[in-house]
């Protein structure tokens, strides 16, 4: 059976047309615009002119803006502020909930968009990627015509909008992108780089945070060309390897390549966290949690093969502070218990109350192979280790395979503070069995 070609060629261009290409790297960077509300929106057109925002449960203490609409962000409304600020600055806000699966499909759908441009497409999250299309070119016409036709078909195909950053390099196409939305494309280029975006503020570039742009606003550094024109060891001396890369950043020296669809970054970490249905107030109920955030942490290292050499703790209290408390092991493990363990001392050694606590994340950190070659201790004795992993790896099976409340340690059933009885409940046992038979029997 025949095959469709990889790229559809547009009826405008041929392989002999005359087309002005560019003799740089030609990298995009599209993102979906308001990506969460945009898609709840496709669903409630009547909503369009009102401000919206999507956000979690109230009730469950998840009641932050994950997303929001022009009009909303018209009124001051901001992405990760709680529910209640948000409706202090906007009475009027329409709240809807989000819907994940809703989201992924979507995303899906405007990928394979991509994909009849090029194959080099590096994914950095559900609603943005870059693009390299260098060789495109020869098909499609120049970066600023592709990425019009591309914001164009997303459009058309999907009711959504994509704003589009075209220049040479991944760190000016993100700053391209941010710097005129909704559905637009900006084209940032080798010539005319430093006219377009050296009076722009240090922290609209990639890289500086809020913390960062006031490290350099105390030293007289408040625009991207100042970044650029102050001396690099002076910019080291400032901020370390940090202070390097965005010098590097701001003089257009970056060239890192746009990953292939197939090549995948590393992963550093693996974490779960929660917020919870009421404070938490005595170390007890800390460590009950970090119980039972681990369980999914020690099922996902093993599922791919990797083994952690440290943990990280982190703790919002409920004044909004977050601190982070880390540990390395002695020893790699991918062992549910042993990260526990390690998580709950470094908890209980590191943190001092002051407030009671919101919400807690757990981080397996230091990650290698499983079965990478590692420096053994001769009177450690680990002959034990296998059968906890049988164990550990028995109980993931009969959940993969029952699923995830298919078994529990029995002192998390004593947990009232939880939004679910095993936090990795998922909407697949809604609608399985229905809220109200999970009601009965006990789930939540």
């Amino acid at each position: 059976m025949a095959h469709a070609p990889f790229f559809k060629m547009p009826q405008t261009y041929s392989m002999s047309t005359s087309i002005k290409r560019s003799k740089s790297p030609v990298i995009l960077h599209c993102d979906l615009n308001n990506y969460f509300a945009s898609v709840e929106l496709l669903e409630h057109p009547e909503l369009r002119d009102r401000p919206v925002a999507v956000g979690g449960s109230v009730e469950e203490r998840h009641g932050i803006v994950l997303a929001k609409n022009y009009i909303a962000k018209a009124f001051g409304v901001s992405t990760g502020e709680a529910l209640w600020q948000a409706r202090g600055k906007c009475p009027d806000l329409v709240v809807l909930r989000p819907h994940y699966e809703k989201y992924s499909k979507y995303s899906l759908d405007v990928r394979r968009i991509y994909e009849r441009y090029t194959d080099k497409i590096e994914v950095l999250g559900i609603d943005e990627c870059y693009l390299d299309v260098t060789g495109s070119q020869y098909l499609f016409g120049s970066g600023e015509e592709i990425a019009n036709q591309i914001r164009e078909t997303v459009k058309r195909e999907t009711g959504l909008t994509i704003s589009v950053g075209v220049s040479f390099n991944k760190i000016f196409a993100k700053l391209g992108s941010d710097m005129k939305k909704p559905d637009a494309v900006t084209v940032i280029e080798r010539e005319n780089f430093r006219e377009k975006i050296w009076d722009l503020p240090a922290g609209e570039m990639l890289g500086v945070g809020r913390k960062t742009a006031h490290k350099l606003s105390q030293r007289g550094i408040s625009t991207i060309g100042d970044i650029a024109r102050c001396p690099r060891n002076l910019m080291q001396s400032y901020l370390g390897k940090v202070g390097v890369m965005l010098w590097a950043y701001a003089n257009g020296l970056e060239n890192s390549p746009v990953m292939d669809m197939e090549e995948h970054c590393p992963v550093k970490s693996i974490g779960h966290g929660t917020t919870t249905t009421a404070d938490l107030t005595s170390d007890a109920e800390v460590c009950d949690l970090i119980g039972e955030l681990v369980e999914e942490i020690g099922t996902k290292l093993r599922r791919e093969g990797l083994r952690c050499g440290g943990v990280a703790v982190g703790i919002r209290e409920n004044d909004l502070s977050v601190r982070e408390y880390q540990m390395k092991f002695k020893f790699s493990t991918q062992l549910t218990r042993e990260i526990r363990r390690g998580a709950i001392e470094v908890f209980r050694k590191k943190h001092v109350w002051r407030n009671d606590i919101r919400s807690v994340s757990v981080r397996a950190i230091y990650l290698d192979n499983a079965g990478s070659p590692e420096q053994v201790d001769m009177f450690r004795d680990t002959r034990w280790e296998g059968n906890i992993l049988a164990l550990e790896s028995a109980v993931d099976s009969l959940r993969q395979r029952y699923g995830e409340y298919a078994i529990a340690s029995g002192s998390h059933f004593a947990q009232t503070k939880l939004v679910s009885q095993r936090i990795g409940f998922s909407a697949e046992l809604e609608m399985k069995y229905g809220g109200d038979v999970m009601k009965r029997k006990g789930c939540y």
